[in-house]
């Protein structure tokens, strides 16, 4: 088969050929953006879900939906170790002049840029191509408190009022929240709160891993108030099958029953799993319709691909210790398992684990489901765990 005309896409955010089982949720996404615009309260969305299910891609989708209504978007990814004003000054910045470059005097727009300006003085870190970029005076008393959360709430009321004069909204979409810490994430709660009390033309968009909501809610306490968080989860065996069949029909290629069912089997319906068994299905296969041997050969290369990207830039970051904690978890099942019990398969007291612990879930590879209860945030990883450590030595 041509592999240029294979419309499977694995890939860190790659939107697949078809969006299948998300109807639900950018159906939720469209009454929030069009509640908003039209000056009426509803909750902005956290998308939650482990590695692996496609947030990203109904984030970017998102994003593209809020454009298409008309709103003025600024798309930032968070990661460890860089703080939120960083992230956020510059974008806001090019949507400021973005708004000032639209028709019309606007002195909103100008206070805007003075606010973001004092926003910028109050950090630590110097970012000189914003300070440079910003040919005007910052407006004092505002955003310049040195204090995040009451700073970002005036930033964003700022920013908000601006888009009004405009006859505009703003989406921000911040993908990995979980990597901010909790005074970032609290600014950001409070600033959205602030928002919606005076209910301007604004909202906030994002993901991260199973542990946002509890994060969100340590912040602070009102978090589920403001925000609804969707879980995205893994497709259903039938919505597995629609994503290979209705890309592959599209170009006349089909797969057989057993192809498909083996296929939901090695990926439990993870959707870039499914891309990545699509992808290399096709590559392997002589012709239509693609059958279960073709899904047999398949499954080494996806593997092999999996163990030296996916799974394996994750394992890298590990130590020892984070290492054999997982591998203990890997010993006793996918499913989450207790603390204590991973403990007695190490030959530890659960005491002593408390520190590894609390390090693996600030890396974003395991979180607690329940109290004293820890799962794998990566799909698969127990099994990759097992691979790469063969023999289990307490």
């Amino acid at each position: 088969m041509d592999p240029i005309t294979n419309p499977f896409s694995p890939g860190a955010g790659s939107p697949p050929p078809e969006l299948v089982g998300r109807d639900a949720v950018l159906d939720q996404a469209r009454v929030l953006l069009g509640r908003v615009k039209a000056g009426r309260p509803e909750k902005s969305m956290l998308l939650t879900g482990l590695r692996g299910v496609g947030k990203t891609v109904l984030l970017n989708e998102i994003a593209r939906l809020a454009k298409s209504d008309g709103y003025h978007t600024v798309v930032i990814e968070a990661y460890e170790d860089k703080p939120l004003g960083p992230l956020l000054a510059p974008q806001l910045r090019r949507l400021l002049y973005d708004l000032d470059r639209i028709s019309g005097v606007s002195h909103r727009v100008k206070r805007g840029l003075a606010v973001l300006r004092s926003f910028i003085g109050t950090m630590k870190l110097t970012i000189s191509d914003v300070t440079l970029g910003l040919d005007i005076d910052p407006e004092k008393g505002s955003a310049d408190s040195g204090d995040l959360e009451i700073d970002l709430s005036n930033l964003f009321v700022a920013v908000a009022e601006a888009a009004v004069d405009k006859k505009t909204a703003v989406a921000i979409i911040i993908d990995e929240l979980q990597y901010f810490s909790q005074t970032e994430l609290g600014a950001l709660i409070m600033a959205m709160h602030r928002i919606q009390q005076i209910q301007l033309p604004f909202v906030l968009l994002g993901a991260g891993l199973p542990i946002l909501p509890g994060l969100a809610g340590e912040s602070k306490s009102y978090a589920e108030r403001l925000f609804s968080f969707p879980n995205i989860g893994a497709l259903t065996e039938e919505e597995s099958a629609r994503a290979l069949e209705d890309p592959a029909n599209g170009v006349g290629v089909h797969f057989e029953a057993n192809a498909l069912v083996e296929v939901y089997r090695c990926t439990k319906g993870y959707p870039y799993f499914l891309q990545e068994w699509g992808y290399q299905a096709w590559n392997l296969a002589d012709t239509t319709p693609i059958d279960k041997d073709v899904i047999l050969r398949a499954t080494s290369i996806v593997i092999d691909r999996l163990d030296h990207n996916f799974f394996r830039v994750r394992y890298d970051r590990l130590t020892r210790s984070e290492r054999n904690f997982l591998r203990a978890m890997a010993e006793l099942g996918p499913i989450p398992q207790r603390t204590g019990d991973i403990a007695e398969a190490m030959g530890v007291k659960v005491t002593s684990l408390g520190p590894v612990r609390a390090k693996l879930i600030k890396k974003g590879m395991i979180y607690s489901p329940a109290h004293g209860d820890v799962a794998f945030t990566v799909p698969l990883f127990d099994e990759f765990m097992i691979r790469m450590i063969p023999e289990f030595r307490p």
